[in-house]
């Protein structure tokens, strides 16, 4: 009689896992190689070699997204002012929709705040590529955040400046022209500053009442 061997169980399969990494993140992980890389060292002194060694890809992958270092170093400025960006509306959209004086004060922290964190970033991506830049759209997104706070707290009529846009660029440039005084001073609680810079700016959108 034949006597039947037993059933062997197979191993289950499990999914293979990819052998790339999807573009997005390496092109993710090699800018940020790369601005590591420039913070530690300078741009110059950077190589290609040492940015895609850090990054463990391989060199070809660097001249797939970028013709150069300075061309890498231009994306890196919009993934900056992009991601200045993102900090800044989160912190605003925490606040009431209807509290424009609140919303314009959080809006000045946040600026106050992220720009001290980051400059060193800042003026590294901007050596070469202005933050003034025209055709930095994520610049102007920034400066379009504060617009709609400024028209939102007119319509509503907590303010009325005539020149909207003329009152939001001033504002703009004075918030980070004076958070380059605070920097150069090394001064560590922002907080006291970022007040101070709310209740000129609240006097500059309503001249006759008090900051509040």
């Amino acid at each position: 009689m034949k006597v039947k061997a037993p059933a062997i169980a197979l191993p289950s399969k499990t999914p293979a896992r990819p052998r790339t990494k999807p573009a997005e993140v390496r092109l993710d992980e090699l800018m940020a190689a790369a601005e590591t890389l420039f913070l530690e060292k300078g741009v110059e002194a950077t190589t290609i070699t040492e940015i895609v060694e850090s990054a463990q890809v391989a060199k070809g992958t660097f001249y797939h997204y970028f013709t150069s270092k300075n061309e890498m170093l231009e994306a890196l400025g919009k993934r900056y002012t992009e991601q200045f960006l993102i900090s800044v509306d989160e912190a605003v959209s925490a606040c009431a929709a209807d509290d424009w004086a609140g919303r314009l004060r959080v809006w000045i922290h946040a600026n106050v705040e992220t720009y001290v964190q980051t400059f060193r970033t800042h003026d590294i991506v901007y050596t070469n590529h202005h933050h003034h830049d025209r055709s930095n759209q994520a610049k102007n997104a920034i400066l379009d955040q504060l617009l709609e706070i400024i028209e939102g707290g007119k319509a509503a009529g907590v303010w009325a400046p005539a020149e909207p846009r003329v009152v939001a660029l001033l504002i703009y440039s004075g918030v980070h022209g004076a958070t380059d005084d605070i920097i150069a001073t090394q001064t560590k609680d922002c907080a006291p500053f970022a007040r101070n810079v709310s209740d000129a700016c609240l006097r500059m959108l309503s001249p006759t009442q008090t900051a509040g």
